[in-house]
């Protein structure tokens, strides 16, 4: 199958397309022709060599995608060959989704609407979000700050508490404010004093960027029961919780892909997506620079 992988650990320029052996979709999994591809810090991290898990080389980098299902593993009964989904790999792979098949751990249903692009950069930014959203108990009445509102995951953990009916004051760069305005959160500068910049009383706070700020968000929140921390796992020194991205959690079961869809066909959701590429090469490159608004996605068919 055509895929797009790399042999030795490097820059975005180590990544060539090339012929591999095909995936085939094991107890418990689903094997779909991927249509996009989204990519994640942890596919950067890997492919410069910086990961804590190891890796087999040649490895194919990209842990979310969408596709339509051609394989179905033993035990599955809730998809059939055709259907189109959005998922992500399981966490013993950490890639494989850059490529014409894609083995898939959890999914689901991809909304008629959505469009390929979104569908294929959101599963693991969703299912993250959507944990730390629940630690928190974001819902109708809750003001939530979110310290990094405007990269993929920050990004799509804003716009799923607005979709329960949240208040949300977003940090981000300056020039990124406007876009976190058209996220429909109420935008601030992020760093340093931030309490003097909150203009309203926040209930919880959810800390996306690991940018040392977790003391200023507990003093907002007034309890450190009330922040959660994607990205500082110095938290449980502050007495916050530190949730795992999730790549660390339990397999096929998962809720929030099915809760995104259904949003998202009720027009209260959708993945913001920065960028589509045709080059996984340019894709990489353009991730590194960082800081981004939103999902960058490689287009692999269609």
């Amino acid at each position: 199958m055509y895929a797009v992988r790399f042999e030795r650990f490097g820059p975005p320029e180590v990544l060539s397309p090339g012929e591999l052996p095909e995936p085939h979709a094991g107890p418990g999994e689903v094997r779909v022709r991927v249509r996009a591809a989204g990519v994640s810090p942890v596919d950067l991290a890997i492919r410069a060599g910086k990961s804590r898990s190891p890796v087999a080389l040649p490895h194919i980098p990209g842990v979310d995608a969408a596709g339509v299902v051609d394989e179905v593993g033993p035990g599955v009964e809730d998809v059939r060959l055709g259907d189109e989904v959005f998922g992500a790999v399981d966490v013993a792979r950490l890639g494989g989704a850059t490529a014409e098949f894609a083995v898939l751990a959890f999914w689901a249903p991809k909304p008629p609407s959505m469009p390929w692009a979104q569908a294929g950069g959101a599963a693991s930014g969703i299912e993250t979000a959507t944990r730390a959203l629940d630690l928190l108990d974001v819902h109708a009445g809750t003001t939530l700050l979110v310290d990094g509102a405007s990269g993929g995951v920050g990004s799509i953990a804003t716009l799923l508490a607005l979709a329960r009916g949240a208040r949300v004051v977003g940090t981000a760069a300056p020039g990124n404010q406007e876009f976190v305005a058209e996220l429909g959160a109420t935008p601030v500068p992020y760093g340093p004093g931030l309490p003097a910049r909150v203009p309203v009383p926040v209930d919880a706070a959810l800390d996306v960027a690991g940018a040392g700020s977790l003391p200023e968000l507990v003093a907002l929140t007034g309890s450190s029961s009330s922040v959660v921390t994607l990205a500082d796992f110095g938290g449980p020194a502050h007495g916050v919780r530190v949730s795992v991205g999730v790549l660390g959690g339990q397999p096929h079961g998962r809720h929030g892909l099915a809760a995104a869809g259904a949003f998202f066909e009720a027009g209260r959701f959708r993945v913001p997506v920065e960028e589509v590429f045709t080059d996984a090469v340019a894709a990489h490159v353009a991730a590194e620079r960082g800081p981004r608004r939103g999902k960058l996605v490689v287009a692999l068919s269609g």
